[in-house]
């Protein structure tokens, strides 16, 4: 079975990238050599991995990748920084018909993120 890394990339002016690959080294120097000017990461130099989770089973990574690019920023910075408690609280749903269900109360949410 063929080990395999989610990444996030810190990219210039604060940005971050995510991706999977099966070599993650690898992958950073294509990264870092800019050989694809129509990549993200192209124009967005230096580079630094802030964070990687690798997984020994290859149909998780990719749905991993999917869930991470559709997190906030704050949930992001949550995770590269482990910063469990704060992902945690940012996991939360806090829509008005979750909140109904979790209180009970009819009234509206003060914080809805």
């Amino acid at each position: 079975m063929k080990k395999m890394f989610v990444y996030i990339l810190k990219c210039s002016a604060d940005s971050f990238y995510i991706g999977v690959t099966n070599n993650l080294e690898m992958r950073f120097v294509l990264h870092v050599n800019g050989i694809n000017k129509n990549c993200y990461t192209f124009s967005r130099q230096p580079l630094e991995i802030v964070f990687y989770e690798l997984f020994n089973d290859a149909s998780f990574p990719i749905r991993f990748e999917k869930k991470l690019k559709g997190w906030t920023r704050a949930k992001k910075i949550a995770l590269i920084s482990s910063n469990w408690e704060r992902l945690k609280e940012l996991s939360v749903c806090k829509n008005q018909s979750n909140y109904l269900n979790l209180t009970g109360n009819t009234s509206t949410p003060l914080c809805v993120t």
